[in-house]
């Protein structure tokens, strides 16, 4: 027998390792059970080592097997981004690219990297699908997703651009003028309030903070919406104070509806990140998307 161990073979062993199960990964590779567990029995023999603990009921990694898989993974990866970049350089990607947003991180992707990734790569795809509430991109069969920074789970690679953002409190200047300007957030309590209402159903309360110090009010208010255009066009008709992302109020803003107030418990956060699972290849369609982003954020640093 052939000593070398085959790439499907080096796969199918990462798949079972990350799964600790056959079932589960045959599923992923699109194998009977059956096949795969020969794949494995196949490289055991070739290694001259068990890589798994196998019982009716378990999958489990040995001492060998936790080491090579440990060892294996990052070289398949790096091999597997070595391969995509050399089928970049050959042809242009094409394909479609499924990428998950947040409303507002739509609205900054559709103003600042759409343009430039569709006149550079005209043969990709690109889905955009809008959704409140944050879900697994891979159940779901995103290539990737885009939300706030800090919100994104830790075990997801992450892409930030776009720079900070800022969340403001904001009332058209004939409502502060008929009920007067709030001070601090706990003033909040005695004004009309336009809040919001979360995907889950929660009222959002809102966030302030100055010198370090966190302050959340859950403030009154006989109007609740769960969009945050509605929430400005709300509050320019003077219905009463909104909280809502400064994109979204920029133009109302600019144009003098609106007037922000408490700025100085609105400091800045960590803008917007783009993420996708750091254990599986990156589709050329993705690295495509994920240059465009580098080279948007590379030019607006400098």
């Amino acid at each position: 027998m052939n000593k070398t161990p085959s790439l499907p073979e080096l796969n199918a062993f990462l798949a079972v390792a990350r799964h600790e199960s056959f079932r589960a990964a045959a599923d992923e590779l699109d194998l009977s059970a059956s096949t795969l567990s020969h794949m494995i029995r196949a490289l055991e023999e070739r290694l001259g080592v068990r890589l798994f603990h196998r019982t009716t009921r378990s999958v489990a990694l040995t001492a060998a097997g936790a080491q090579f898989s440990e060892s294996l993974g990052p070289i398949l990866s790096s091999l597997g981004q070595t391969l995509a970049t050399v089928g970049m350089l050959k042809t242009k990607p094409s394909g479609t690219l499924r990428i998950n947003a947040s409303r507002n991180a739509a609205r900054t992707l559709l103003k600042e990297i759409v343009p430039p990734f569709r006149q550079r790569y005209p043969d990709i795809h690109l889905n955009l699908v809008t959704n409140g509430r944050f879900i697994d991109i891979v159940a779901e069969g995103f290539d990737a997703g885009v939300r706030l920074a800090e919100a994104i789970p830790q075990d997801m690679i992450a892409i930030r651009f776009g720079g900070e953002g800022r969340f403001v409190a904001v009332a058209s200047p004939d409502y502060l003028a008929a009920h007067g300007l709030p001070q601090t957030p706990d003033d909040l309590k005695h004004h009309a309030c336009i809040r919001f209402r979360l995907p889950s159903g929660k009222i959002y309360r809102w966030e302030f903070a100055r010198y370090g110090q966190e302050h959340d009010v859950d403030v009154p208010g006989a109007l609740t919406l769960d969009d945050m255009d509605l929430m400005v066009e709300a509050a320019t008709g003077g219905q009463g104070i909104a909280f809502v992302s400064e994109d979204t109020a920029r133009s109302a803003l600019a144009a003098g509806k609106l007037t922000t107030i408490l700025n100085d418990w609105t400091p800045t956060f960590p803008g917007y990140a783009l993420y996708y699972p750091g254990h599986r290849l990156v589709p050329p369609v993705l690295r495509a998307f994920i240059e465009v982003l580098k080279d948007h954020q590379h030019h607006r640093m400098t």
